[in-house]
């Protein structure tokens, strides 16, 4: 190589240095985080029973055939004095449209605070458990006709960031929502999303899962991960290329400025010198 052929080669070099792989571990975030999912393409996981959480938030109603048996169980939040306060009063002012079901929250402790009952544990159980559960201590005890229990969430909700049209969290009215679903909320990934390295975020009890999705697989759809679970989110990385572009600003526009010039003036020298 001859030294115009090497002159020519480092400028290059110094050029590509500059526009290395930096960028990319500035912009994405939780780096590291989450092994890739392990898919069974022989068996199609079921769809699963929404889990009860710490910090959910429910809402339970008891219907019977005699509905005064009910109320009891059933309060509701009115506004009072116009000054912003609430007070509990029976499920009647809700049938007649002029107040909304009160919510339980799951504590820390993972328990729910019932009418008559006080405390129960909730964490962990299925809303068709914590139903039976519900029925059990109130009856006969408190209502003597068999009660039904409905339970469903206040705030079933998930989350989707990065690399998507609309990120942002989306509330869940059906309890129930699929990766693709979730994806679909968000507008869609942008062409500068990494399809094939979705990190899904997810707790359960005390433990925080990560994994990663590969959305071209087409076992995804048969895999544990494939519907959400309550409080779950997704995260689309960035491309390389749009996280190297996203960290180019004045100063950095400049610097390319100059080095472009040098290569320009070091082709036209090495012309003129032949």
């Amino acid at each position: 190589m001859n030294q115009k052929s090497f002159l020519l080669s480092v400028l290059f070099t110094a050029l590509l240095l500059f526009m290395g792989c930096k960028a990319p571990k500035d912009i994405a975030y939780l780096q590291g985080a989450g092994k890739p999912a392990l898919i069974d393409s022989a068996i199609m996981a079921p769809i699963p029973d929404a889990v009860i959480k710490k910090g959910d938030l429910l809402i339970i109603t008891v219907n019977s055939v005699t509905p005064e048996l009910s109320r009891p169980f059933n309060l509701s939040l009115l506004p009072t004095t116009g000054m912003g306060e609430y007070s509990q009063i029976n499920a009647l002012a809700t049938s007649n449209g002029s107040g909304s079901l009160q919510n339980y929250l799951v504590d820390n402790q993972g328990f729910i605070t019932f009418p008559l009952v006080g405390k129960i544990a909730a964490e962990g159980m299925s809303k068709n458990a914590l139903s039976e559960k519900i029925r059990s201590q109130i009856y006969p005890r408190y209502i003597t006709e068999e009660p039904i229990i409905n339970i469903r969430y206040a705030d079933f909700s998930i989350s989707v960031l990065g690399e998507v049209s609309r990120p942002g969290s989306f509330r869940i009215n059906n309890e129930s929502c699929s990766v693709l679903e979730a994806l679909a909320l968000a507008g869609d990934l942008s062409i500068n999303g990494k399809r094939d390295n979705v990190l899904l975020i997810r707790q359960t009890g005390d433990t925080r899962e990560t994994v990663r999705l590969d959305l071209r697989d087409k076992h995804l759809i048969n895999s544990p991960y494939y519907f959400l679970q309550q409080n779950d989110v997704l995260y689309v990385q960035p491309s390389d290329t749009k996280a190297r572009s996203s960290k180019i600003g004045t100063a950095e526009t400049l610097s390319l400025s100059v080095v472009s010039t040098l290569i320009s003036l070091t082709t036209l020298i090495i012309s003129i010198a032949k």
